[in-house]
């Protein structure tokens, strides 16, 4: 009977991969061991071998194919004495009903996609038919293994080198028992968030309590920030910041804006310094989109305002263009209308940076969530003095502010993340240079 090979799981994550280049062509005679085809992943390039011979009889995918998914068929190998007339519906029903796992993987990588015909299987002493590849088959006899004690994860059951490579000499078949932990665990991540209303209630019913409904405000952000913390992988990075000249050169500025009416705040330089950080590494000036990333040319920052309920995040458009003045006066504008919920949607999503600022509320510092599809969030802490080393080596003391950039790992990887991050710190310690 022909059999589908199978596009591969070349890692323990891989769902899809794109087939870059076939190794053989139809009518090609292939052996065990033989190399088959190029998959790209999403970290590299790897090769695939076949672990049975036969003919290749039809390829299904074509070279280029992008997003394949695991264990879809992508070519059809004919065993001794078939031809393409036996292919017809037949391999169709041959498609395995477990889950490849990816198969045998070579040591250059190369992983094994055949799915073998039942006459490969031999038998247990109980009588119980053992289907391995055989590749499998020889690891197993060169390390004195019994197959019929190893578990497969390969189609149908079939056992293969990656099951014979983890398994130990002879061992004894699993007990009920020593499932059950990978149960509860399966268990445990299948479980909701938290208790259900019933179960809160009831574990309540004896408390005084008032009850507040939701509004739409609060459950929009329930519903963001779970799936913010649930899907996106967050990582954390943390510098310190003197803030010393930055003080010293808004305190100068306010001087001469106060005929103006024009006061800076702290949170005006951040906002420049994120800003410019952006277009000085146009990398990180991205957002995830599904199945892509769009790296945006403006600096579109959102910055957290909290209102009664909730919280807004308006984002100041073009950030990097405009002044601090500007940037401070559309800030106050901004935050002043959140306040009264007034903001057009148009005034409050987009953007691929967001800032946080708690350090007016005394907090010395803290992770802020993602608010998805940004790429990344500054948590900003409150300014204290703080005893430091100069470059002198003598201890003096300054004015050092804690912050906090949460990072989607998959808009921005780590080395770039503390590009931005630092990109960040120098405009703030160096706050004229934002005026250039």
């Amino acid at each position: 009977m022909p059999v589908e090979i199978l596009m591969p799981a070349l890692s323990p994550t891989m769902e899809e991969g794109t087939l870059a280049k076939w190794l053989v062509k139809e009518g090609d005679t292939v052996s065990s061991g033989d190399l088959m085809a190029e998959i790209e992943t999403d970290k590299a390039t790897m090769e695939f071998e076949a672990v049975d011979e036969g003919v290749i009889g039809k390829i299904l995918v074509a070279e280029g194919t992008e997003g394949v998914a695991v264990n879809s068929p992508i070519a059809i190998l004919l065993a001794e004495g078939e031809t393409a007339d036996d292919i017809g519906s037949t391999a169709a029903k041959s498609a395995p009903s477990a889950t490849d796992t990816g198969g045998d993987v070579a040591p250059s990588g190369a992983a094994d996609a055949v799915a073998p015909p039942a006459p490969t299987a031999s038998a247990a002493a109980d009588g119980t038919r053992v289907f391995a590849s055989p590749l499998a088959r020889r690891i197993a006899a060169d390390k004195g293994l019994d197959l019929s004690q190893i578990q497969g994860s390969g189609p149908r059951g079939r056992i293969v080198k990656a099951d014979v490579i983890n398994a130990t000499a002879s061992p004894a078949k699993t007990a009920p028992a020593a499932v059950a932990p990978v149960a509860a665990a399966a268990s445990v991540a299948a479980a909701p968030a938290g208790p259900s209303t019933d179960v809160v209630l009831k574990m309540y019913a004896d408390r005084p309590y008032e009850e507040i409904k939701l509004d739409g405000m609060r459950k929009t952000i329930a519903a963001r920030l779970t799936e913010a913390k649930q899907t996106i992988p967050h990582f954390y990075l943390r510098r310190d910041i003197k803030l010393d000249a930055l003080l010293k050169f808004r305190s100068t500025l306010n001087k001469q804006l106060e005929a103006r009416g024009v006061k800076l705040s702290v949170n005006d330089f951040i906002i420049k310094a994120c800003a410019l950080a952006l277009q000085q590494v146009p990398a990180a000036n991205a957002v995830w989109a599904g199945d892509r990333m769009l790296q945006l040319k403006p600096s579109d920052v959102a910055v957290a305002v909290a209102i009664e309920g909730g919280l807004f995040t308006p984002v100041l458009r073009d950030a990097e263009m405009k002044s601090l003045s500007a940037l401070s006066a559309e800030m106050k504008d901004l935050a002043g209308r959140a306040r009264d919920k007034k903001l057009a949607p148009s005034e409050y999503q987009g953007g691929t940076f967001a800032i946080s600022n708690l350090g007016m509320f005394g907090i010395d510092n803290f992770d802020a969530v993602i608010n998805p599809p940004h790429g990344a969030i500054l948590a900003v802490g409150a300014g204290a003095k703080k005893p430091v080393v100069g470059e002198d080596g003598e201890l003096a003391v300054a004015t050092v502010m804690s912050v906090t950039l949460s990072v989607d790992h998959r808009v921005i990887d780590g080395a770039l993340g503390a590009e931005l991050l630092r990109a960040i710190v120098e405009n703030l310690e160096n706050p004229i240079g934002m005026l250039a």
